[in-house]
């Protein structure tokens, strides 16, 4: 199981798709997903072992150039990462929900790596990009105070890249709101 996630992040959809080939062909990694995202941007979220990412972003990073938005490289991933980015979740129970947005895909995934590793969490959702204007936004839930430990984790994290955008909590979400969050 691939244990390290990497995130380039572009303005330009060429220079992305470009970079992403440049990087799949300097190390063993798989592509989780390489898109256009919300406004012209595109993003490329690859996985693998340590070593491969970490090379494979610093790649990218510097290919992108003038190009580049944002990266991130987490060398031991939350697994519950994964399945969140694919809309693959959802636990049995929510209790209080959490909501974090941030201006980056890759700053996001960050934050939620963050978020699952602060409490007792589970992912919802981690949307990125698309029919958001480029923006990115995790939702998760818990207990009140585990909800709020990731809320304070994850707003460290983003304010200090720069790209919070804002994060909101809710104690008791009603089951009308649960129903429209996949």
């Amino acid at each position: 199981m691939p244990n390290a996630i990497g995130v380039v992040e572009f303005i330009s959809v060429s220079r992305g798709i470009y970079v992403t080939d440049q990087m799949l062909k300097t190390a063993q990694v798989e592509v989780v997903s390489a898109t256009s995202i919300c406004p012209g941007k595109y993003m490329a979220i690859i996985h693998g072992d340590v070593a491969a990412v970490e090379d494979a972003v610093r790649v990218g990073v510097n290919l992108a150039g003038e190009y580049g938005v944002d990266s991130t490289f987490i060398p031991n991933v939350d697994p519950a990462v994964f399945p969140a980015i694919t809309g693959a979740t959802m636990p049995q129970h929510i209790s209080a929900l959490g909501i974090m947005e941030s201006f980056s895909v890759a700053t996001m995934i960050v934050v939620a790596d963050a978020v699952l590793k602060s409490a007792d969490l589970q992912p919802i959702d981690l949307r990125l990009g698309n029919a958001l204007g480029g923006k990115a936004y995790f939702t998760f839930t818990g207990d009140v105070g585990a909800v709020q430990a990731g809320i304070d984790a994850g707003i460290a994290i983003a304010k200090e890249k720069g790209f919070l955008v804002n994060a909101e909590s809710i104690a008791s979400p009603s089951e009308g709101l649960v129903a429209t969050l996949l």
